[in-house]
């Protein structure tokens, strides 16, 4: 498969495809012309990436990922407490986007929104203060 076909069959972009290249994640063959030739395996292997990702996993998460999957020794717990480590992450960040947002609802209950140059939304901002 080319870049093209690979990309669309994963779903991802071929810039993408050709990031993770850039730093090891895949490692497509290459014809006599110089031009990429995906596997099977690597198709699988941008798929995996693809999900990954779309859970959030950083780069070097899904290097390590990509690691355990090819470790047919591995133990199931090295996996799932690199997952537990990125889902604690994703709980601290919906409680931060929480907070946010209920300080952000009060300050915008609080402000009359009319012509009057008094702004609680500023004032909290300019003091930390609401």
């Amino acid at each position: 498969m080319n870049i093209g076909d690979v990309a669309q069959r994963a779903g991802l972009p071929a810039k993408t495809i050709r990031y993770y290249e850039e730093i090891g994640l895949i490692t497509p063959m290459r014809d006599t012309n110089g031009y990429r030739r995906f596997r099977d395996s690597d198709l699988h292997k941008l798929a995996f990436l693809g999900r990954a990702r779309a859970l959030g996993f950083t780069i070097e998460d899904c290097r390590t990922l990509l690691a355990l999957y090819d470790d047919k020794t591995r133990a199931s717990a090295d996996v799932k407490h690199l997952a537990k480590a990125h889902l604690d992450k994703i709980e601290d960040k919906i409680t931060q986007l929480q907070s946010m947002r209920d300080t952000l609802s009060e300050l915008v209950q609080s402000c009359a929104g009319d012509n009057r140059p008094d702004c609680p939304i500023l004032s909290d901002l300019a003091t930390g203060k609401h």
